[in-house]
């Protein structure tokens, strides 16, 4: 692996990226095509697909994210996770980027740039509250950041959700718009209901790829879970990515294709969001001389979002055929293709940061 700084930037960490990993935007785009077509071409699939639900979430889409994450998670060197736990700077830099920076800049800019659209406005600001605890793994993975320290970023998101959601969602929704002369909405959502859903697509997969690591390990050897065991794996991560896109734009796309001028408003704030916080958290761990490793973690975790969480929260709360549950079913729209982008900008960035040891494997 080039050492950070070194010419010609990211290029041989591209050239190391499987053929799936390095045209990861095409297989995505064309996931997305073959939902929306599918929705336009079955109408009632979006309904048959979520008759059956888990922990509020579509089956078929669950198995999905059940499916991307495992993979990820078996990855994790869980045995060196007791060093980023103690790093409290890092920990601290995640906190105040995920559940302070965050939720205010998503606020800013959905009022900024949708004065006229209150509903949409307050779907935004629900995605904003929900942090990533998804497909941030893969992306991190794909920027070779430490998957360490993304699995704690993860865990730590995941534990500030059930103790906070309810809370933001009031301050945000209800709070701050009467300071601002507007009327606000209240959202009332149970924490149990977001506990079972964190403890379901994060804590099984979460279990799973721990037990695989500390039992194959145990059983045949560092050497070959890294060399042998993970390359068999790996690429199924994607494939249960694109997956879970193919469904989600399956189940969405009438609504989609029917407004693009709305998609087109949702998408501005959501693009300066994705990369405001994404540029933040480069910025900080440069000025805090935090390893590239860490950086590109620290910054996909403060970038993404939880969508699932959000259109969940957003359809409970307003309703399915609701414009605030349309501006959280258009985010993965914007978020793929937009963090995809950003795994490259992460790579060319690399060169910039120390030369240190990297923390996780590429």
């Amino acid at each position: 692996m080039m050492t950070a700084g070194a010419a010609p930037g990211a290029a041989p960490v591209l050239g190391r990226l499987s053929t799936v990993d390095r045209f990861l935007p095409v297989w995505i785009f064309a996931a997305m095509g073959l939902g929306l077509g599918l929705g336009r071409a079955f109408p009632g699939l979006g309904a048959a697909l979520d008759r059956v639900q888990l922990a509020g979430v579509s089956l078929p889409i669950g198995v999905g994210l059940l499916w991307m994450m495992y993979p990820v998670l078996a990855k994790v060197r869980y045995e060196a996770i007791g060093s980023h736990v103690a790093n409290r700077r890092l920990l601290g830099t995640s906190l105040l980027l995920n559940w302070v920076i965050g939720p205010v800049v998503m606020f800013t800019v959905a009022w900024l740039l949708l004065p006229d659209l209150p509903a949409y406005r307050n779907g935004l600001i629900i995605v904003g509250l929900a942090r990533c605890i998804a497909m941030v793994l893969i992306w991190n993975t794909l920027a070779c950041g430490s998957g360490e320290l993304a699995a704690v970023l993860v865990a730590l998101n995941s534990l500030f959700q059930i103790l906070t959601y309810s809370v933001l969602g009031y301050f945000f929704l209800a709070v701050v718009p009467g300071w601002l002369g507007a009327a606000g909405s209240g959202l009332d959502v149970s924490m149990l209901e977001i506990a079972k859903s964190v403890l379901m697509f994060l804590g099984i997969p979460l279990l799973a790829g721990y037990l695989t690591r500390r039992e194959l390990v145990r059983r045949r050897g560092a050497a070959w879970y890294e060399h042998t065991f993970l390359p068999r794996i790996g690429p199924t991560a994607l494939l249960g990515l694109l997956y879970t896109i193919v469904l989600m734009f399956a189940m969405q796309g009438d609504r989609i294709l029917d407004r693009p001028l709305d998609v087109l408003r949702i998408a501005l704030p959501l693009l300066i969001y994705f990369g405001v916080m994404f540029g933040l958290g480069l910025l900080l761990s440069r000025w805090l001389r935090f390893g590239y490793p860490e950086a590109a973690a620290l910054s996909f975790t403060a970038a993404g979002n939880n969508f699932e969480l959000a259109i969940a929260v957003a359809i409970g709360t307003f309703g399915i055929t609701s414009a605030e549950a349309l501006a959280a079913v258009i985010g993965p729209l914007i978020e793929v293709p937009a963090l995809v982008g950003l795994v490259y900008v992460s790579l060319w960035a690399r060169r910039f940061f120390p030369a240190i040891p990297a923390t996780s494997a590429t």
